[in-house]
């Protein structure tokens, strides 16, 4: 069942469990505000900076995606608003022993296509993902297949209609919060074997289903979902909204033609708290803004004295100080320090040209040399100014000799760009999927195939390559060392082992650590019983509008 933190404070349970409350609840209030309700038809419209390039939680590895499917679709189990701490969602009740997971399903739940959900559902979902020998396999299916249920299950059965047998293939302690991922909700069968377009049709069992996707206006209009089996949702519409321009989603939110906005930054955020009709709410994130060097791809950045020199070189201080003031801290590893795992003895890198010029020379390029970084050009959680954070950068380097351009572009074109290893360095960033340190360790930093010997990078095109390891990064002992901690389930020696790795991280520099940041939104005056979730969610079908 679902764990309860709700005895423990939030740090201390984090650091020493990894499962419990992650972010204080934002609540917006307004006296007497009782909601106008699903069943009054009330709109909620929700502003953002991107629009959802697919409409599909298996192709795709982006945010922007999953705050919209997390609307439609649901897991097996889920996290509940606000925390970290698993919850029931389409499974009821669920053991792990060992390799081996038993799920009992909950009964009496529709998809959106009218199909009722069964054991069915999810085997089809899974083997859509991974299994090339089945005739439905998704060729397109994004990096998260392998990671969140290919690497891990060995078989899944059923038992009658509403029970799975999931057996693994080790001892993975994560799994349970794998299941919790947008990735792995669960899809109609009838839609998956229908060959039903999943970029443009959503056919989940959550509470709103699609009313229309209106990609020329960059607008998604979702309703609330007669048939749903949990409680109605609080509103009868919501309103995905483009507004690519953090001031224009700033003035649209004073001006009351949004109820929520995401994507904040320093300046909009005291044009939010300027007004009279919306604030902005901050909780803790779980989160990491980072550069990731591409050692496929520029042969210094093979070199850790290059790798560590450019770190030494950026002024990470001033990026967080000056650029995304007030709204996060500086970063020194892979592991956010809101996780268990986190290692307590590390600093970041300090700014200091001279020792970061004295190890380009070592390392012969002493005069320097010329690469491309690739951003995104509207802010994320993570890096809520990209192109500043990126000038900052050039012009960081520019002072011991290395020659940066910039190449920014649309998020959905810059994760395509980056996911086939075409960046020489990459902005980039991450907000949990489930919690865990693995989440950070595992998916981002190990390559989950063999480097050659004597070698600590591999080749992109390498067959099996991880696409969301930035960096082509491939050191062996802090492989050991998060492989190990996935077969242990012991909490205080995963985290040692935890501690291990990102010490390696940190003193090989694969990446340059720039930020953990807040999460922040605008919300109206006009909610209430809005929870910003620093994983899951956005929980909309709770929102209530006076």
């Amino acid at each position: 069942m679902a764990d309860n933190d709700s005895q423990l404070s939030r740090r201390s349970f984090l650091k020493a469990a990894g499962t419990a409350t992650v972010a204080a609840t934002a609540t917006s209030s307004v006296a007497g505000c009782l909601g106008g309700g699903g069943d009054s038809g009330a709109t909620l419209r929700y502003g953002r900076g991107s629009h959802s390039s697919t409409l599909d939680p298996q192709n795709t590895t982006s945010g922007e995606v999953a705050k919209v499917t997390n609307q439609a679709y649901e897991g097996l189990v889920g996290f509940q608003p606000g925390e970290a701490a698993l919850t029931e969602a389409l499974a009821t009740d669920w053991t792990m022993d060992g390799a081996n997971v038993t799920l009992q399903l909950r009964e009496d739940v529709s998809f959106h296509d009218g199909s009722e959900f069964t054991a069915d559902d999810f085997i089809a979902t899974y083997r859509r993902f991974v299994d090339e020998d089945y005739e439905y396999y998704f060729e397109d299916a994004s990096a998260y297949g392998p990671f969140t249920l290919g690497n891990w299950i060995d078989s899944v059965e059923k038992d009658g209609d509403y029970t799975l047998n999931i057996t693994l293939t080790q001892t993975y302690a994560p799994f349970l919060r794998n299941l919790a991922m947008f990735a792995a909700v669960v899809i109609s069968q009838d839609a998956i074997e229908g060959d039903v377009d999943l970029d443009g049709e959503m056919v989940g069992t959550g509470p709103f289903e699609l009313s229309e996707l209106d990609d020329s206006n960059n607008r998604i209009q979702l309703t609330a979902f007669d048939d749903y089996w949990g409680d109605s949702p609080n509103v009868g519409e919501v309103l995905f909204l483009t507004r690519g321009q953090n001031s224009t989603r700033a003035q649209a939110l004073v001006e009351e033609e949004m109820e929520i906005i995401d994507g904040l930054d320093p300046d909009t955020i005291q044009t939010v708290e300027d007004s009279d009709t919306a604030s902005a709410e901050t909780v803790q994130g779980i989160n990491i803004g980072y550069m990731a060097f591409n050692m496929s791809r520029v042969e210094a950045f093979r070199d850790r004295r290059v790798r560590r020199a450019i770190s030494y070189a950026i002024d990470t201080q001033s990026i967080v100080e000056n650029i995304y003031s007030g709204i996060a801290t500086q970063a020194d590893q892979p592991i956010p320090p809101a996780l268990f795992g986190h290692n307590d003895d590390l600093e970041p890198y300090p700014h200091d040209p001279e020792q970061a010029q004295s190890l380009l020379e070592e390392a012969g390029y002493g005069d320097g040399f010329e690469f491309e970084l690739t951003t995104f050009q509207n802010p994320r959680g993570y890096n809520p100014a990209p192109l500043p954070t990126a000038e900052t950068i050039r012009s960081n380097l520019d002072e011991v000799g290395i020659d940066v351009t910039i190449d920014d572009r649309q998020f959905s074109d810059y994760l395509t760009y980056t996911a086939e290893g075409r960046h020489d360095a990459a902005m980039s960033g991450w907000y949990t999927d489930n919690a865990d340190p693995d989440n950070f360790c595992y998916v981002l930093l190990h390559p989950q195939t063999e480097a050659p010997q004597d070698q600590d990078w591999v080749s992109w095109d390498t067959e099996g390559y991880n696409t969301s390891n930035l960096t082509g990064w491939a050191n062996t002992d802090y492989m050991n060392r998060v492989e190990e901690a996935q077969q242990t389930s012991e909490q205080s020696a995963r985290a040692e082992l935890y501690n291990q790795a990102v010490q390696i991280a940190h003193d090989e520099a694969p990446w340059v650590y720039v930020d953990y940041a807040d999460e922040v939104r605008g919300v109206s005056n006009r909610v209430s019983n809005y929870t910003i979730s620093a994983i899951g969610g956005p929980h909309l079908d709770l929102v209530e509008l006076e």
